[in-house]
């Protein structure tokens, strides 16, 4: 089996370091016979280019592709046209895996591929969010860790036919948002099973919530609900309906969790800020969830007026 790990990057060369080096570690052994590393530099504009031409004897299986930013849709598509391998692997470039990633994504494939017959299947390892930095795989799994998404390309693996057969990424999802689980709704209607595979873990970093980053996921609830409706108008079904969250429950709901509006994030600030000096950014950002919430349920709604849907 030769894997080919396909990483689109945007301006994140700290992380993007401790990713590429944990890829480099891997341990391989049957079926593996191979692995490559595709990063697919979406047009950074930080040092990801200079530091990785600067680093490549050291990253061997590292081969760098650049393009002008198009988005990750466009940067994975590009990643799977250079690839040479037959099995492909997404992870996103804030990832860090162990040293076993890539053998237990393998194992699981090769397992479920004899017991159906076909190749009609894709495993979907765990994500681990964390805020450590200097240890990032240290942070043990939590509750909200768990994903019942169907096809999240921050930790899978599927046979490159399969994946070719289901028509890849559609790359007018530009902004944030959706480009992934809109190709799980193509691969679901291809028969392709999702099997777990929790030992193939990834460890996601983030930055701990600060205040300044509010904003910014402000626009990035603005920007889903643009894709969404791309994500609707492509498969208008109950089903899609409930994942992007464009139903009268969910609009009641968020609308019951903030009092109507009245905890925003404007109202939470000061306890916002409380709990992050007291050492708690994770329980600010659970409760910042609430109005971030409405505010994507509420874009979706309007732009969804604005575009007649």
């Amino acid at each position: 089996m030769f894997l080919s790990v396909v990483i689109p990057t945007y301006n994140r060369l700290p992380i993007l370091r401790q990713c590429l080096i944990a890829l480099e570690r891997q341990e391989l052994a049957l079926p593996i016979e191979r692995f490559e590393v595709v990063l697919v530099d979406d047009g950074s504009t930080d040092d990801t280019v200079a530091w990785l031409r600067e680093h490549a004897a050291s990253l061997p299986h590292v081969r760098l592709i650049c393009q002008d930013h198009g988005g990750p849709a466009a940067g994975r598509n590009r990643g799977v046209e250079h690839a040479e391998g037959d099995v492909i692997v997404f992870i996103d470039s804030d990832l860090v895996v162990l040293p076993d990633f890539l053998q237990h994504h393998a194992r699981a494939l090769e397992q479920r591929w004899r017991e159906r017959g076909d190749k009609l299947c894709f495993t979907y390892g765990a994500v681990v969010n964390t805020a450590n930095f200097e240890n990032p795989t240290s942070e043990p799994h939590k509750l909200n860790d768990v994903s019942f998404a169907y096809f999240a390309t921050g930790n899978v693996a599927i046979d490159r036919q399969v994946l070719e057969r289901a028509g890849l990424f559609d790359t007018s999802f530009r902004l944030y948002g959706w480009e992934d689980l809109e190709l799980g709704e193509r691969l679901r209607r291809l028969g392709v099973d999702l099997v777990r595979c929790p030992r193939a873990v990834g460890y996601h970093w983030h930055p701990a919530l600060s205040l300044e980053q509010i904003p910014r996921l402000i626009q990035v609830e603005r920007e889903r609900a643009k894709m969404g409706l791309v994500f609707y108008r492509k498969h208008p079904t109950r089903r899609v309906r409930f994942i992007i969250q464009y139903t009268w429950l969910h609009r009641i709901l968020w609308e019951l969790l903030t009092l109507g509006g009245l905890l925003n994030e404007r109202s939470l600030r000061p306890l916002l800020g409380w709990l992050i000096r007291r050492g708690h950014p994770g329980l600010a950002m659970e409760l910042l969830r609430l109005p971030l919430n409405r505010i994507g349920v509420e874009a979706l709604y309007s732009e969804a007026r604005q575009q007649g849907v």
